[in-house]
């Protein structure tokens, strides 16, 4: 990664780093750079990654374009491979799902309450009677 950084370059960037922030903060701001390193690298390798599936998906269909074309006779160990590859993966694809029944455990019964009376209040309507 530092091809081209030698020992007293790194030693002359502590330095500086030192002078600029100071000891107590060069820790910190060591931590948040390695930290975005890391992200970097591994944003880096999930773009490679992809790129290489991508690549092997477009591989796997120029092969079977390829063995199509021959009519799927004769074909080269890497266009068999390929075809089984993709007969494989439709397999996996249509096969249903499997489904494990579990015998239903409501053994209980249910419960009967008996609704509860609430108490009625008495509204008098007897208006207040004041001479005015």
């Amino acid at each position: 990664m530092f091809d081209g950084i030698g020992f007293m370059e790194l030693l002359l960037i502590g330095i500086l780093g030192l002078v600029v922030l100071g000891p107590e903060r060069l820790p910190v701001a060591v931590r948040s750079i390695t930290g975005w390193i890391r992200a970097m690298k591994r944003m880096a390798n999930s773009v490679k990654d992809e790129l290489e599936q991508e690549l092997k998906i477009e591989q796997l269909h120029s092969d079977l374009k390829k063995a199509e074309n021959q009519g799927l006779k004769d074909l080269s160990p890497e266009l068999q491979d390929s075809i089984d590859q993709l007969k494989e993966a439709a397999q996996s694809v249509n096969r249903p799902y499997k489904i494990e029944e579990t015998p239903s455990a409501s053994s209980s019964a249910p419960s009967e309450s008996t609704p509860s009376e609430a108490p009625t209040a008495e509204v008098s309507a007897n208006p207040d009677k004041s001479n005015r």
